[in-house]
Protein backbone atom coordinates (compact mmCIF):
# COMPACT_ATOMS: atom_id res chain seq x y z
CA UNK A 1 0.00 0.00 0.00
CA UNK A 2 1.40 3.21 -1.06
CA UNK A 3 1.54 6.09 1.37
CA UNK A 4 -0.34 9.27 0.80
CA UNK A 5 1.94 12.11 0.25
CA UNK A 6 1.56 15.57 -1.32
CA UNK A 7 3.96 17.37 -3.12
CA UNK A 8 4.26 21.03 -3.95
CA UNK A 9 7.22 23.49 -5.48
CA UNK A 10 8.65 26.79 -4.41
CA UNK A 11 10.74 29.38 -6.03
CA UNK A 12 12.30 32.90 -4.18
CA UNK A 13 15.51 34.64 -6.61
CA UNK A 14 17.51 31.76 -7.87
CA UNK A 15 16.41 28.86 -5.04
CA UNK A 16 14.17 26.20 -5.42
CA UNK A 17 12.31 23.86 -3.24
CA UNK A 18 10.79 20.22 -3.44
CA UNK A 19 8.57 19.71 -0.95
CA UNK A 20 6.60 16.51 -0.19
CA UNK A 21 4.18 16.42 2.75
CA UNK A 22 3.48 12.65 4.91
CA UNK A 23 0.69 12.06 7.20
CA UNK A 24 2.66 12.33 10.77
CA UNK A 25 4.02 13.67 13.41
CA UNK A 26 5.11 16.99 12.64
CA UNK A 27 9.03 16.30 11.72
CA UNK A 28 10.80 18.55 9.27
CA UNK A 29 13.81 17.22 7.56
CA UNK A 30 15.78 19.78 4.63
CA UNK A 31 18.23 18.03 2.83
CA UNK A 32 18.61 14.97 5.24
CA UNK A 33 19.34 17.02 8.14
CA UNK A 34 16.99 18.73 10.40
CA UNK A 35 15.26 22.16 10.38
CA UNK A 36 17.20 23.16 13.44
CA UNK A 37 20.76 22.12 12.16
CA UNK A 38 20.00 23.30 8.70
CA UNK A 39 19.25 27.09 9.72
CA UNK A 40 21.09 28.59 12.27
CA UNK A 41 18.31 31.76 13.15
CA UNK A 42 15.18 31.09 13.99
CA UNK A 43 13.41 33.35 11.83
CA UNK A 44 14.57 31.35 8.61
CA UNK A 45 12.58 28.65 10.85
CA UNK A 46 9.69 30.30 11.48
CA UNK A 47 9.53 31.58 7.80
CA UNK A 48 9.86 27.88 6.56
CA UNK A 49 6.78 27.21 9.14
CA UNK A 50 5.02 29.33 8.77
CA UNK A 51 1.75 27.85 5.96
CA UNK A 52 1.82 24.64 9.15
CA UNK A 53 1.31 27.39 11.89
CA UNK A 54 -1.41 29.22 9.79
CA UNK A 55 -3.39 26.14 8.71
CA UNK A 56 -3.14 24.63 12.38
CA UNK A 57 -1.34 21.63 10.51
CA UNK A 58 2.42 21.53 12.24
CA UNK A 59 1.56 17.80 14.21
CA UNK A 60 0.17 16.09 11.38
CA UNK A 61 2.77 16.20 8.52
CA UNK A 62 5.96 15.21 8.09
CA UNK A 63 7.68 17.60 6.24
CA UNK A 64 10.73 16.51 3.26
CA UNK A 65 12.43 19.03 1.42
CA UNK A 66 14.68 19.16 -1.21
CA UNK A 67 16.09 22.47 -1.59
CA UNK A 68 19.11 24.30 -3.61
CA UNK A 69 20.25 27.37 -5.08
CA UNK A 70 20.47 30.79 -3.75
CA UNK A 71 20.89 31.71 0.26
CA UNK A 72 19.47 30.44 3.43
CA UNK A 73 16.86 33.88 2.98
CA UNK A 74 15.78 32.51 -0.54
CA UNK A 75 15.76 29.06 0.27
CA UNK A 76 13.43 30.09 3.38
CA UNK A 77 10.99 31.64 1.57
CA UNK A 78 11.10 28.84 -1.65
CA UNK A 79 10.33 26.19 1.16
CA UNK A 80 7.33 28.36 2.52
CA UNK A 81 5.97 28.54 -0.93
CA UNK A 82 6.32 25.05 -1.77
CA UNK A 83 4.71 24.14 1.85
CA UNK A 84 1.71 26.19 0.91
CA UNK A 85 1.10 24.50 -2.30
CA UNK A 86 1.77 21.31 -0.77
CA UNK A 87 -1.01 21.64 1.66
CA UNK A 88 -3.61 22.97 -0.88
CA UNK A 89 -3.35 19.21 -2.57
CA UNK A 90 -4.24 18.05 0.70
CA UNK A 91 -7.18 19.83 1.36
CA UNK A 92 -8.12 22.69 -0.85
CA UNK A 93 -10.36 24.64 2.19
CA UNK A 94 -6.71 25.99 3.13
CA UNK A 95 -6.85 28.42 -0.02
CA UNK A 96 -8.58 31.59 1.30
CA UNK A 97 -6.65 31.47 4.54
CA UNK A 98 -2.58 30.91 2.61
CA UNK A 99 -4.34 33.64 -0.34
CA UNK A 100 -4.96 36.03 2.12
CA UNK A 101 -1.63 35.45 3.91
CA UNK A 102 0.21 35.78 1.00
CA UNK A 103 1.70 31.90 0.79
CA UNK A 104 0.57 31.31 -2.50
CA UNK A 105 2.11 34.09 -4.49
CA UNK A 106 5.38 33.92 -6.00
CA UNK A 107 8.05 36.70 -5.02
CA UNK A 108 9.70 38.06 -8.80
CA UNK A 109 12.21 39.91 -7.36
CA UNK A 110 15.64 38.80 -8.39
CA UNK A 111 18.70 40.48 -8.63
CA UNK A 112 19.31 43.01 -11.68
CA UNK A 113 22.04 42.35 -13.76
CA UNK A 114 24.79 44.23 -14.68
CA UNK A 115 25.08 45.96 -17.92
CA UNK A 116 28.15 46.77 -19.68
CA UNK A 117 29.99 49.74 -18.79
CA UNK A 118 28.33 50.06 -15.49
CA UNK A 119 30.31 48.65 -12.37
CA UNK A 120 27.19 47.13 -10.96
CA UNK A 121 23.71 46.52 -12.17
CA UNK A 122 23.02 50.54 -12.16
CA UNK A 123 26.38 52.16 -10.46
CA UNK A 124 28.59 53.99 -12.87
CA UNK A 125 32.37 54.36 -12.59
CA UNK A 126 33.45 57.59 -10.86
CA UNK A 127 32.87 60.93 -13.84
CA UNK A 128 36.16 62.82 -14.09
CA UNK A 129 36.04 65.78 -15.93
CA UNK A 130 39.66 65.83 -17.17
Amino acid sequence: MAVEQFRGTGRRKTSVARVILVPGTGQFTINKTDIQDYFDYETLRTIAREPLTITDTRDRFDVIINVHGGGFTGQAGAIRQGIARALLEADEDFRPTLKKSGHLTRDSRMKERVKYGLKKARKSPQFSKR
